[in-house]
């Protein structure tokens, strides 16, 4: 396979040649560099890259910005940007480029080889999508072109229903020549059925001339020929009048359309095919991402205890901490609509949840949100990363619908839904958050549908957003309506069961950490991860050893119990590439010990074992990535013989 072409863009020397050895590195090749805006677009147009790396900020006339914008536009190569910008300003001049990735110095190798196999592939599907849309375009017009050359087909008849002429086209789709259909009524030669029912459809004859209008022909009606081929037919009846406008019969024109049902079918299920694959690359990447965020957040957590609470660099190592925390939710969004799986449910305050999610999302935007929370609402058991992610969505809805800005209005309140309510829940006491805009709003047409699966009426929208908000209230055993109307705008009602548990508070970053002894065997494949987790291991008390699999967790566990020396807890990561994951390897640590205490662990939050972790004989789980109070507060929990779930 011949090596990716990689050029590189940046006025700095000394970063140029550190860039190019590092991809040479990375198995790239490098066949042109530039210093300049105007140089780049003029090496790019001569040596074809398969990818740029954009710095913003060159030399020249022309930022990196421009380059790129000139470079889409007239070469269709994929850029991404590798700069130390980071401000709003810069990410929206950036983003009307359409960039394929936006990498800040500094950065491993890691992420430069991650950001560009991304980019190189995305701009390899994005490319034969347009292929496959151009070919269909072209056999469309092909189509279209060949029926209109050829016509319909055409029967017309007298008022007693009888035919007085067939054109070719029907009577290739009947199946009768003109000599023989001519005279005959049209129900013997104009023979068609419900394709669903397969009962035969009423005679458009009797109906034109009964009504003196047009009568369509409804849905899936499909003609069976003399031979008994079937096709699906479109177009209608209409009534012949004379001049003193007397009905002197019936005109029918129709057409097959059985190969456009097939291309629109096609068409369809590439879509969903794609979406599949789209998906399946969002949850590869969310785990990868988890993992990576594990051993950052691990390293985050060491820093901290290794500094003073009153130490500046304590305050900026908690703001990192929340900002991987932040993080964190990214990748749950991507794990939803990777997979939708099921939710990984605590006792969850949600205005606390709903406040920050809604300033989140409202950030850098001429939108405010304006909050009404009535005093001791109820806790929810509900996942927070997914409950999240509808929020997050919801308002930034709203926020789209509102271009001139304005203020959100939110609003929770507890509820009690009875036998006779006219929402569709069981009777209990319930959340209810209400989201609501004073924008364009949805007409009136639109809005039984919004929650359909690849509906909308955004250009560049997917149609998966509220179809995804609909499935995780739903896995949550709740309940979402909207109501609009034009004009005056949209208002999203949420019901979540409200939850009988006390909700648990937890201790601030700088609270006393939980800390214990004994033996843990932790089992990972990522290197970065062993290292981050064990070091917090030990930094709570514990002793830990390392497994790369299950397999190897398995013998060393087996040793550790007939040496006299057992692990008093394991921690196994769900998915090895290549080797025995935990829930595999948790079926024969059973059968070893059927007392073992096990943590489950992944960067696949939404995997039903993570969800369900007691059923596959797991004591506790934690998601990846975690901070070092809740891996303490899990390890004692499990270890003194509780069930704990630290989401």
């Amino acid at each position: 396979m011949a090596k990716a072409k990689i050029m590189v863009v940046e006025d700095e020397g000394i970063v140029t040649r550190d860039i190019q050895n590092t991809l040479k590195r990375l198995g790239y090749a490098v066949p042109a560099t530039a210093s300049s805006g105007e140089e780049a677009i003029k090496k790019a147009a001569e040596t074809q890259p398969d990818l740029i790396l954009m710095d913003i900020v060159l030399k020249g006339k022309m930022n990196g910005i421009e380059a790129t914008g000139q470079v889409r536009a007239n070469l269709d190569i994929p850029v991404v940007y590798l700069t130390a910008y980071a401000d709003d300003l810069t990410l929206e001049r950036a983003k009307i480029t359409e960039p394929f990735g936006y990498i800040l110095k500094p950065f491993d190798e890691r992420e430069l080889y991650t950001n560009i196999e991304m980019a190189l592939y995305k701009h390899k599907m994005e490319r034969k999508l347009r292929e496959s849309e151009q070919w269909l375009a072209a056999e469309r017009e092909r189509l279209d072109v060949t029926l209109h050359s050829i016509g319909d087909g055409v029967i017309a008849t007298d008022t007693e229903g009888k035919i007085v002429l067939i054109n070719p086209v029907a009577e290739n789709l009947t199946g009768w020549p003109r000599e023989e259909a001519i005279g005959r009524p049209l129900a013997e030669v104009f023979h068609i059925i419900n394709e669903q029912t397969r009962r035969r459809c009423e005679n458009p004859v009797g109906k034109v001339l009964e009504t003196g209008g047009i009568a369509g022909l409804a849905n899936h009606t499909v003609i069976i020929a003399r031979d008994g081929t079937e096709r699906i037919l479109a177009d209608s009846g209409a009534p012949i009048r004379d001049k003193d406008d007397n009905i002197l019969g019936v005109v029918l024109v129709f057409q097959d359309i059985t190969e456009k049902r097939r291309m629109e079918q096609n068409i369809l299920n590439a879509k969903i095919q794609r979406l599949e694959a789209i998906g399946i690359l969002a949850g590869g990447l969310a785990h990868d991402f988890n993992n990576i965020l594990t051993a950052i957040l691990g390293n985050i957590s060491l820093a901290k205890i290794y500094t003073k609470p009153e130490n500046e660099a304590f305050k900026k190592l908690t703001e990192a901490e929340r900002a991987s925390l932040r993080a964190k939710d990214l990748t749950q969004q991507l794990l939803t609509f990777a997979k939708g799986g099921a939710p990984i449910k605590k006792t969850t305050a949600i205005p606390e949840l709903l406040m920050e999610t809604a300033e989140f999302a409202l950030s850098g935007s001429n939108v405010g949100a304006q909050f009404s929370i009535t005093d001791d609402i109820w806790p929810v058991e509900c996942d927070p990363g997914q409950i999240g992610q509808v929020i997050s969505n919801l308002v930034i809805n709203a926020r789209e619908a509102m271009p001139e800005g304005g203020i959100i209005e939110v609003k929770v309140e507890k509820i009690t839904v009875g036998a006779r309510s006219s929402v569709p829940l069981q009777a209990g006491e319930y959340i209810k958050i209400s989201i609501q805009d004073h924008g364009v709003g949805i007409p009136e047409k639109y809005l039984q549908r919004i929650f359909d699966p690849y509906f909308t009426t955004k250009q560049k929208g997917s149609g998966l957003g509220l179809a995804t908000v609909f499935s995780i209230i739903r896995n949550h055993e709740g309940y979402i309506e909207a109501e609009s109307k034009l004009g005056v705008g949209t208002t999203f009602s949420i019901y979540l069961p409200a939850s009988k548990e006390s909700l648990k508070i937890r201790k601030d970053e700088s609270g006393k950490l939980l800390r214990g002894e004994g033996r843990i065997l932790l089992m990972d494949d990522e290197e970065d991860v062993l290292e981050a987790t064990g070091a917090l291991i030990r930094n709570l008390g514990y002793e830990v050893d390392f497994a790369r699999d299950g397999a190897q967790a398995i013998e060393m566990y087996k040793k550790g119990k007939k040496s006299g020396q057992p692990f008093e807890a394991v921690i196994l990561d769900l998915t090895i590439p290549g080797g025995m994951g935990g829930k595999e390897a948790m079926v024969k640590l059973l059968e070893m010990d059927p007392e073992i205490k096990a943590i489950v662990f992944s960067g696949y939050s939404n995997d039903p074992v993570m969800a369900e972790f007691q059923k596959y004989g797991f004591r506790g789980v934690i998601p990846k990535p975690f901070r070092i109070q809740e891996l303490g507060e899990t390890l004692q929990k499990v270890l003194a013989g509780a069930i704990i779930d630290c989401t």
